[in-house]
């Protein structure tokens, strides 16, 4: 039997979907399971032990994303797939999903689109307060896959050697070693919803800092968001002052972020696709919550590691779309005070520490 997975675009998406990946193996083991998935977001999932392929879907604009995505559609049908899972249901998705002639192909019930599929699943409404891996493993129902369970399969993301070393590299550059204990902070999202105040994060990280001379922050950001890491980095460093190495915010890709958080005591972020790398990893994180729901985004993996949600509690407006401040002051942020992330932070620490004298 040949599946073919997919998932196109956001990265904290293609995370949840690896549960998936495992379930499906354990289900049929002797199946050829490949991947489709867009290049942002394909670092999650190559070296998956689980998958016996990975195609990256190509992103152009304009006419070259046609011949592209002419050119894929054929190299799929030549792929004989016999089992299509559309973990997306985006226009492109399903329509390549069908292009591969699959005779099964299973998706969610959308309006224009659920003719592509031979097995229309309903699609949950993506605000609720269920989780989202839980959402996209309505999917395997058809296929007989027994229950999620976070216990038995987590979020996967292998570790790449080479970006485990290029992340040491760097560390032992900046004078940080095994001496130290370092806090990840993630300061960026992927909309402005979701991006808590960076003076808000100078407070967490100064604060952090100041409390133990052995801990040093790490500052990490998207590409687009490096200039306001770099903000928080010199503005947490003057308050700071002493050794410049306190706090620092070295350029990562996904690989190298995921090689950075399996050596952390912390990671401190909102939701967005790092915290769900985070996640595949034990480290203790303290989540941000501004306009969705825990129930929704936190680290999907065994219970056992330590994770606090913070957010602002009960709003009339929350959750929300992500289209408009009704209040126009993203109160379901600004409502967060830096107290409450260092505290939930110090208990992470304390978690952490109790675990390292246990081993």
């Amino acid at each position: 039997m040949k599946i073919l997975l997919v998932r196109l675009r956001l990265l904290g998406d293609v995370v949840f979907t690896t549960p998936l990946i495992r379930a499906l193996r354990r289900k049929f083991p002797d199946a050829h399971l490949s991947y489709l998935v867009e290049p942002a977001a394909a670092a999650v999932i190559t070296g998956n032990p689980h998958l016996n392929e990975v195609i990256i879907a190509p992103k152009r604009r304009g006419i070259g994303r046609w011949a592209d995505d002419i050119r894929l559609a054929r190299r799929l049908r030549r792929g004989g797939y016999d089992v299509v899972i559309d973990l997306h249901g985006g226009p492109r998705a399903a329509w390549l999903s069908w292009a591969t002639g699959a005779a099964t192909r299973i998706g969610y019930t959308i309006t224009g689109r659920s003719w592509m599929y031979s097995h229309a699943v309903a699609r949950p409404d993506d605000l609720g307060p269920r989780h989202s891996v839980a959402k996209q493993w309505d999917l395997l129902a058809p296929l007989g896959v027994e229950s999620p369970d976070p216990s038995r399969d987590a979020v996967d993301i292998a570790e790449d050697p080479a970006a485990a070393l290029s992340v040491d590299a760097r560390l032992r550059a900046l004078g940080i070693g095994p001496e130290h204990t370092l806090v990840v902070v993630h300061v960026s999202a992927g909309n402005p919803f979701r991006r808590w105040p960076a003076e808000a994060f100078v407070a967490v990280a100064t604060r952090l800092a100041a409390a133990d001379d052995r801990r040093r922050i790490i500052v990490t950001a998207g590409p687009s968001e490096a200039d306001a890491a770099g903000r928080i980095v010199d503005a947490a460093r003057q308050r700071l002052g002493g050794p410049v190495n306190r706090v620092v915010d070295p350029p990562l890709d996904v690989a190298e972020l995921r090689a950075l958080t399996g050596r952390a005591a912390v990671y401190i972020g909102g939701d967005s696709g790092p915290l769900h790398v985070a996640s595949a990893t034990t480290v203790p994180i303290v989540a941000l919550f501004g306009p969705t729901l825990p129930e929704r985004s936190m680290p999907w993996r065994d219970p056992r590691w330590f994770a606090e949600a913070v957010d602002a509690g009960p709003l009339p407006c929350r959750p929300c779309r992500q289209r408009v401040c009704v209040t126009a002051d993203f109160r379901c942020l600004t409502s967060i005070s830096p107290d409450q992330v260092v505290d939930a932070a110090e208990r992470a620490l304390r978690f952490f520490d109790e675990a390292q004298e246990r081993q």
